[in-house]
């Protein structure tokens, strides 16, 4: 295994202007193995309860995403009910169930020790960093967060971003952590608290990458259909973390490169309901994407 993805195993219902499906498969750390496996070997660190369907751990084996990590507890899985109006950029939570995840402990087996990728999806801060300290000196952190964790557990966040090589966050989330209207002065702030790296991600208008040497900025890849922006968040940091690890590079020229490829992963899977577009795709279908992407945002200085 080369990736860790540390995040939620979920029962999602899901209403958007194109329709509604309910108990589909759901979660951060599903979103984030699945693009992770087209460039790397993952593993998941989750809780499932006794209801979660045995086809879907065959699904995530069948993408070859290791699952000794996923801890299956009596009771009912996390699940979430969410719908999207006209702005598809932003989800109205209908309920939150936290269910097994109020029990998960976020223990580390032994052969995943050793990973050099680490993922840690927007669950606990608390959590986050106890997978840390059970880590043998990986190669590179990246974790996510959101608005619940920095309003509620804000001194355990700063604790865990102290160990934090790139943070991916959106940009409400990035002003409200810096309590900082102006992106770059947030960004500013947000890496005196530990990450090197931010990555400030925009839906619709792409990415935003600032350390403290440069800044870099990728739009999103234009869609003429978006049927469930659910995950795409998770798609991206999966893809970001799984190019990462797959050329063994994690100097700036190259996280810029995997910004693209994970903006390309996003992209795939806001197409489909839940993670059915995410298994139609061929490695070819990437190429492709990452491609036409250089091609349409190339320009020449000179002319």
């Amino acid at each position: 295994m080369q990736v860790l993805v540390v995040g939620t195993l979920g029962i999602d219902t899901v209403e958007t202007p194109f329709g509604r499906e309910d108990d589909i498969l759901g979660g951060s750390a599903t979103y984030a193995s699945l693009s992770a496996s087209f460039f790397a070997l993952p593993g998941i660190i989750s809780v499932i309860g006794s209801d979660f369907p045995e086809d879907y751990i065959k699904l995530l084996r069948n993408n070859n995403i290791n699952t000794d990590g996923i801890q299956k507890l009596p009771g009912r899985t996390f699940r979430w009910t969410g719908s999207y109006k006209d702005d598809l950029n932003m989800a109205t939570t209908i309920k939150t169930e936290l269910n097994v995840l109020e029990e998960f402990k976020a223990i580390v087996p032994k052969s995943y020790r050793k990973i050099k990728y680490l993922l840690l999806g927007n669950i606990d801060p608390e959590l986050q960093l106890k997978v840390i300290k059970q880590m043998d000196s990986p190669k590179l952190i990246v974790g996510d967060t959101m608005n619940f964790w920095i309003a509620y557990k804000n001194e355990e966040l700063k604790r865990t971003l102290k160990y934090l090589d790139i943070l991916v966050i959106n940009d409400a989330e990035a002003r409200q952590l810096a309590n900082e209207p102006n992106l770059i002065k947030a960004s500013g702030i947000i890496r005196k608290m530990g990450p090197k790296i931010l990555i400030i991600k925009k839906g619709e208008h792409g990415a935003l990458m600032i350390s403290e040497k440069t800044h870099f900025a990728a739009s999103a890849y234009p869609l003429e259909e978006i049927f469930d922006p659910t995950g795409a968040g998770d798609s991206f940091a999966g893809g970001l973390v799984g190019y990462l690890a797959k050329t063994g590079d994690i100097s700036e020229p190259n996280i810029r490169r995997a910004i693209i490829y994970g903006s390309v992963m996003a992209s795939f899977n806001v197409e489909d309901f839940s993670i059915r577009k995410l298994l139609k795709l061929k490695s070819n279908d990437i190429l492709k994407r990452v491609k036409s992407f250089h091609k349409f945002s190339n320009f020449d200085i000179n002319a």
